[in-house]
Formats: structure tokens, sequence, C-alpha cells
């Protein structure tokens, strides 16, 4: 983690942000933007996003310049608060890691149990519930679903004829789903609670 030598002109820079002139941060971060995204990119693991960590560095930077002493390094300070930002990352991912690691099999194997045990008359049902629902539907929302599911159009696509980005295509798909598994829910429990 080399430090770039101390920069007059962040000097008084910073002098100025401590005073209150916020907007002058921005000399400090175009000084050390390229050298600290360059050493996190280095450094992050795969799937991490580098400039994500950047980001948060330099918030944390701003957010505690008072407790920076002019007259110091401040890029070694800087490099310090990417560093611990980066192991704060990395042990976040390592317990998801972990957590899933330990209960991931185990509740993926009691959901396939439960779908499994299910009798071939429910899964009939759910379908025919299913297309009672997918009719319920919107023409908007339908047409979604038929690119998606039926016609197999990658989502870019969907998202060029819908004037829509990506992710909001997900987006939409995701509610659709939410949407026709609570129809379905709910005619199990009415109609099926019924016979």
């Amino acid at each position: 983690m080399n430090s770039l030598p101390n920069d007059p002109n962040v000097t008084k820079a910073l002098q100025r942000v401590l005073r209150g002139e916020t907007a002058e941060f921005e000399v400090v971060l175009r000084r050390y933007e390229r050298a600290l995204r360059g050493w996190l990119a280095a450094h992050v693991p795969m799937g991490v996003d580098a400039d994500e960590i950047a980001q948060r560095s330099f918030v944390a930077a701003f957010s505690r310049l008072q407790e920076f002493e002019i007259g110091t390094d401040f890029g070694a300070w800087l490099f310090t608060i990417a560093r611990y930002q980066l192991m704060t990352e990395k042990t976040r991912l390592r317990r998801i890691a972990d957590y899933h690691a330990r209960y991931g099999p185990e509740l993926l194997q009691r959901e396939l149990d439960r779908r499994c045990s299910e009798s071939p008359e429910v899964w009939t049902t759910k379908l025919e519930y299913l297309e009672q629902c997918l009719e319920s539907l919107g023409d908007h929302l339908r047409r979604f679903v038929t690119w998606r599911y039926d016609e197999e159009i990658p989502l870019q696509e969907i998202a060029a004829r819908s004037g829509r980005s990506v992710p909001a295509v997900k987006k939409q798909l995701w509610k659709i789903r939410g949407k026709l598994q609570e129809c379905i829910d709910a005619r199990l429990a009415t109609e099926g609670g019924a016979s």
C-alpha cells in the first residue's frame, strides 16, 4: 500500500474542508481516487465491487476528517480506512457464505421433501389455479409472462420491447410471480379448504 507524496494542494483543500467548505473535498478525491481504486481492484475478492469499497472509504474519510491530523500523510490515512473497509466486506462475505454452507443444504432438502410429498392431484390443482390466475392478470402483465416463459425471450429484449430497464423488467416479473403465488394460495385456501 504505497502512499502518494503529500500534495500542498491537498493539504490546503483539507484545511478548507475542515473550515466548512465541503466542496473542496473533491480536490482530495481527485488526487487519490485512481490510486485507491487501483489498489482495491488488486485486493478485492472476486465478486466484490472495488468502486463500492472506494466510495465507502471516501465517505468514511470525509465523515471522520476531524480525526485527521493536518501535516501527516493523508494518503496513508485514507488507505488505512480503505483496508479496514475491505476487511469488513470480506468478513461480511464470509458470514454469508458460512450461513449458506451451513443452512442452505438443509433448507433445500426440506423444500424438496415438502414438494415431493404433495400428491399429483395437488399439482394438477395448482396448475389449474395458475391458469385461472394468469387469466385474471391484465393484458399488460400477461404479456410479460408470455414473453419470458412461453416465448423464452431474454430479459434484455423484453426491456427493449417494453421501454424499461433490465432491472425494472426483473422487478416486474418478480411482482407478477408474487401476485400469481398469492392468487394460487388464496384459491387453495378457499376452494381447497371447502372440499
